[in-house]
């Protein structure tokens, strides 16, 4: 999709990059990424060639950025998206597109585009169907009945708010702080636009509401259940859920996550298996549809978004976006003054969005300058702690 700079000037601002020592950025390239190589050897039984692939994938993070293997089957798209790049150092790249590029090769180390017994093979399926059975989702399904029963705007605020917190420790952050799980949610939100999402969903006869999901497990959970509360209540005719074509970061839904999902609520029994009951339904006579566009795996901004993928996103009441991923490429991963507007960096996208984020990287907008002081001063980690949000709507 090309974007009309003259009707939408794009503000700038430099790249994040991960050379900084001790910052956020520098962190996950050199920590958590050779901490999550070693987590899949050990949680994954690969075979002797697999684990000498993982380990060559390994040294090269302390060296220069190699390209995919000349019969990789998408070499040529990924050899230009990387070209700037290639040969230099990891630390010298925009931290976006040299974290999505570690993951690709992290799955050409495994061998899951390959022909082959491991082909296909999830190398983060163990930590997400982990998920699936811990207490805290137990409790979550627990407590399903009450939000179902729910007035029904505070039964779709209640899941809203789960649906955004379930994405405050995803798999890959709770690697590089494992304390994340257990930190206490902030009694406000750094910005909370949710009034405007409901006006968008009340505003006519119900409509189309796409809903880009991020991670698997808990977090999917609570979306399903947004778009359940969204379909029975009548704020949306259908639900377009978007999800990976294949893994990408550790805790990337895909549709065998979204299966693993309705599984997991059916096996729950009583409220929870009634809500996967509808939404199973759903699928089946088409109100609830399952796009994985190959554009969610890439490097790219949402500025670059694919023709097809830019009409069909343009048909929605509104689009909610999920997760710190998500919300980078969709601002851009840069170094933003924090009072930056985040309607004036959206003005681009196609169609009205809501995005929906827990704060566990550097980039920040939307942030009145009141709350922004009060943040520096009492909270300096709010920005990456995996403790604050945002709720941030552009009509």
């Amino acid at each position: 999709m090309t974007i009309d700079r003259d009707q939408h000037p794009l503000p700038t601002a430099e790249a994040i990059v991960s050379n900084v020592p001790g910052s956020f950025a520098w962190g996950v390239l050199t920590r958590r990424h050779p901490d999550l190589i070693e987590t899949v050897r050990r949680l994954v039984p690969y075979p002797p060639a697999v684990q000498e692939s993982l380990d060559q994938l390994l040294v090269t993070i302390d060296g220069a950025i190699p390209p995919l293997p000349s019969d990789a089957h998408d070499r040529a798209v990924w050899q230009e998206w990387a070209a700037p790049h290639l040969g230099r150092g990891w630390l010298d790249t925009p931290f976006l597109w040299a974290e999505s590029y570690f993951y690709r090769l992290l799955l050409e180390a495994t061998g899951y585009f390959r022909p082959g017994p491991w082909a296909g093979i999830d190398p983060f399926a163990p930590q997400k169907n982990a998920e699936l059975d811990t207490p805290d989702l137990a409790r979550d399904l627990g407590d399903l009945d009450r939000l179902v029963a729910a007035p029904d705007q505070a039964g779709l605020s209640a899941a809203l708010a789960a649906s955004l917190w379930g994405n405050r420790a995803d798999l890959g952050f709770r690697m590089s702080d494992p304390t994340a799980q257990n930190k206490d949610q902030v009694d406000e939100l750094v910005a909370d636009d949710s009034a405007d999402l409901w006006r968008l969903l009340d505003a006519g006869t119900p409509g189309q509401v796409h809903l880009v999901a991020d991670n698997a497990g808990r977090e999917l959970v609570a979306d399903l259940v947004l778009i359940d509360r969204l379909l029975e209540s009548g704020r949306a005719a259908t639900v377009t859920l978007h999800l990976k074509p294949h893994p990408y970061y550790v805790s990337d839904a895909t549709t065998t996550d979204l299966l693993q999902v309705l599984r997991r609520l059916h096996a729950a029994g009583d409220t929870a298996a009634s809500v996967a009951a509808r939404l199973t339904t759903a699928i089946s006579d088409g109100r609830l549809q399952v796009r994985a566009h190959g554009f969610w795996c890439s490097p790219l901004t949402f500025h670059e978004l694919p023709t097809d993928l830019a009409a069909g996103l343009g048909e929605a009441t509104v689009v909610i976006i999920k997760g710190d991923l998500n919300y980078r490429r969709l601002v851009r991963d840069a170094h933003w003054d924090p009072t930056t507007s985040f309607q004036d960096l959206t003005a681009y996208f196609p169609a009205p969005l809501a995005a929906l984020r827990t704060l566990k990287s550097d980039v920040a907008v939307g942030v009145d300058p009141d709350r922004l002081a009060h943040l520096e001063s009492t909270a300096p980690g709010w920005r990456t702690d995996g403790t604050h949000a945002v709720i941030h709507v552009r009509p």
